[in-house]
C-alpha cells in the first residue's frame, strides 16, 4: 500500500515518514534516496538524513533516475525520498527521462508498489509561495504537481506535515489499483 507524506521544507515530513515506516513492524526496511549530492549543502543534508536513520535498520539504495529499474525484496517496507529530487533528476540529469518525466516516475512508483508490502513516499509542498518563476521552473512544478496528484489518488493514506504536526487527508485500509479504484486485494 502507498502512503504519501508531503510538507514544506523543514516541516518534519522525513521524520514522520520514517516513523510511519518503522511502525509497520519488523519487515525489511529499504530507503531509496533520490537526492543527487551535487554540492556541499546537499552532501550535508544527505549526511543528516543518514544519521536520522542510523539505528532504524534501513538498507539504502541510491536512485537518481530510472526508478522503475529498482528491485527490492518482495514484501519489504520501502521509504522513497523524495519526489521533488527524483522529478528534477529525471528532467535535468543526462540520463533522465526529460519530457517523459511524469510517466517515468509513475512507472517507478507502480513497480515499487508491486514489490513492496508498504511504500511510503515523501514529496514537497512547493506550490504555495505565490512567486512567478521562469518557464523551466514552471514546467518542473507542473510535472511534480501531476506526479503528486496521481500518487495521492493511488495512495491509501495522504498526510501533510505542518510544523511537525501530521494532518491526514485520506486514510483507507484497502489497496487501490493504478486507476485509484479499490482492488480485490486487501491488506
Amino acid at each position: 500500500m502507498i502512503t504519501l507524506v508531503t510538507g514544506g521544507s523543514g516541516s518534519g515530513k522525513s521524520a514522520y515518514a520514517e516513523d510511519v515506516l518503522t511502525g509497520f513492524g519488523s519487515c525489511e526496511r529499504i530507503y531509496i534516496a533520490t537526492m543527487y549530492p551535487f554540492d556541499e549543502e546537499s552532501k550535508k543534508r544527505v549526511e543528516r538524513h543518514r544519521r536520522m536513520r542510523a539505528e532504524k535498520n534501513f538498507t539504502t539504495i541510491e536512485c537518481y533516475t530510472g526508478l522503475k529499474h529498482v528491485q527490492v525484496p518482495k514484501g519489504a517496507c520501502v521509504l522513497l525520498e523524495c519526489m521533488s529530487n527524483l522529478t528534477a533528476n529525471e528532467m535535468f540529469q543526462e540520463d533522465g527521462a526529460k519530457e517523459r518525466t511524469v510517466e517515468a516516475v509513475l512507472e517507478g512508483i507502480e513497480a515499487l508498489d508491486a514489490q513492496a508490502a508498504e511504500l511510503v513516499i515523501v514529496t514537497n509542498e512547493i506550490f504555495s509561495d505565490g512567486i512567478e518563476y521562469e518557464e523551466e521552473t514552471r514546467r518542473y512544478q507542473k510535472y511534480l504537481g501531476e506526479i503528486n496528484r496521481e500518487t495521492a489518488r493511488r495512495a491509501c493514506q495522504v498526510t501533510e506535515v505542518v510544523y511537525g504536526i501530521p494532518l491526514t487527508y485520506k486514510n483507507r485500509t484497502e489497496k487501490t489499483d493504478r486507476t485509484g479504484e479499490i482492488s480485490d486485494e486487501t491488506e
